[in-house]
């Protein structure tokens, strides 16, 4: 498969984040996400980002999401997207996000 396909086979959209709040079953702090990904609906993910975000910090967020690996149980929370981030300096995940306002649902070209 050359790199366009393979690229091509990943399907990153651009998502908002609706409501954030902590899972409290998670081994590793984390937060259960509800995204808005417009034509595709809302989301669910599981996010181990809680060393520099808060909920408050997270809701109405843009985010990038992998959103056709499929569903994983995390923690007892069905994860059907996977947030996309960035180790800092110190290893804590940046959020990646587009840099001005997008439709929610708009895929990475």
């Amino acid at each position: 498969m050359d790199p366009v396909q393979a690229f091509q086979t990943l399907d990153l959209r651009a998502g908002r984040i609706v409501r954030a709040e902590p899972n409290e079953q998670a081994r590793t702090p984390a937060y259960k996400l509800w995204i808005d990904f417009g034509e595709l609906g809302e989301k669910q993910s599981s996010a181990q980002i809680t060393d520099l975000y808060r909920p408050d910090d997270l809701e109405g967020r843009l985010i990038i999401a992998a959103v056709n690996l499929g569903p994983r149980r995390i923690a007892g929370f069905e994860s059907q997207v996977l947030v996309l981030g960035l180790p800092d300096e110190d290893g804590r995940v940046v959020l990646l996000e587009p840099e001005r306002t997008v439709p929610v649902g708009g895929r990475v070209h």
